[in-house]
């Protein structure tokens, strides 16, 4: 699998987004070589949901361009491979979660990609009663090991959705199946400990933030035992996008939790959105073992930088055993 983390300062400065459409060629591109059989991407597609106006500072593109940027990018993979999509903060309201409406059903419908939708198993309503993918279940066997249950969840998920998620993992269908949870917020950075989120400051009806996502869904859960996030940029460095932590479910099975963003790095706020920086979970054939690594197509482009593209510190590289 491919993650993707936060894209939203490739796309709210038209100079960043061919960064984006690299990214997307270079998944593409490489699918058969790195046997590749999904994407995720952690949210925060657009960094202004619904903005005709930019300032310049904060972004030059409208809304409307941000949605088409995003929309274009992943474009490339359609038909080709199937992709989760997070929705993050900068996703809803006008630019920042003033409220939960977003734009995001309109650029990615459930049968836009026939790869995506031959994996989905149940959409659930958004909060003007739509069933999208914002809330949304998967189902993807790979090669080896268990049948995967992937959960894809709005930012601060509701509390209908919680239980939604809740109920669905707990079928006896599923029992066997390793269940994934990507949502947008859940993990602080190694810088702050890796602590759990447990508070957000935004107006949003009915949010679950991290610690009480933890408590309500994973926690209790038997056979929920990974969740990715994105989000957080508590610096400009790698240690301030990043954050990994184990704990036990209810059943004792470890639940590894990993926080992978990159917005602020490449020069900041302001910078190029993040260095083309993406991870590489490489499923090993015992079934049980996946390798992470974190690679950058951008810096692997040109002679000059490509002995930069691989980041091998231990918070980087590394291998998650359940």
């Amino acid at each position: 699998m491919i993650l993707l983390p936060d894209p939203q300062n490739y796309v709210k400065f038209s100079q960043n987004q061919p960064i984006l459409d690299l990214m997307t060629s270079w998944i593409k591109e490489n699918a058969t070589r790195l046997n590749t059989r999904l994407v995720l991407c952690t949210g925060d597609l657009v960094d202004q949901n619904l903005n005709a106006h930019p300032d310049g500072t904060h972004g030059n593109q409208t809304s409307t361009q941000q949605w088409q940027a995003v929309s274009r990018s992943f474009e490339k993979l359609d038909g080709t491979l199937p992709y989760i999509l997070a929705t993050g903060n900068h996703d809803y309201g006008m630019k920042n979660s003033e409220n939960r409406y977003s734009q995001f059903n309109s650029y990615f419908p459930a049968e836009r990609n026939a790869q995506t939708a031959a994996l989905l198993l149940e959409m659930a309503p958004n909060e003007s009663g739509v069933p999208t993918l914002e809330n949304a279940c998967y189902e993807f066997t790979p090669p080896a090991g268990p049948k995967l249950l992937i959960f894809s969840l709005e930012f601060l998920p509701r509390t209908e959705i919680v239980a939604w998620a809740k109920k669905l993992a707990g079928q006896a269908r599923f029992a066997s199946h390793r269940g994934v949870v990507l949502t947008h917020s859940f993990l602080r950075s190694m810088l702050k400990k890796n602590e759990r989120i447990d508070t957000e400051p935004y107006p949003l009806s009915r949010p679950t933030y991290g610690q009480q996502l933890w408590e309500q869904l994973l926690a209790p859960s038997r056979n929920l035992q990974f969740l990715i996030c994105g989000h957080v940029a508590d610096s400009e460095g790698h240690e301030g996008h990043v954050g990994y932590r184990e704990d036990p479910n209810a059943a004792g099975k470890k639940v590894a939790q990993m926080l992978f963003n990159a917005q602020r790095e490449g020069g900041g706020w302001h910078g190029n959105g993040g260095d083309g920086w993406l991870r590489i979970l490489e499923f090993l054939p015992d079934g049980k073992t996946i390798q992470v690594h974190t690679f950058s197509p951008l810096l692997a482009a040109s002679p000059l930088t490509r002995h930069l593209a691989w980041r091998t510190e231990s918070f980087d590289s590394f291998r998650i055993a359940f």
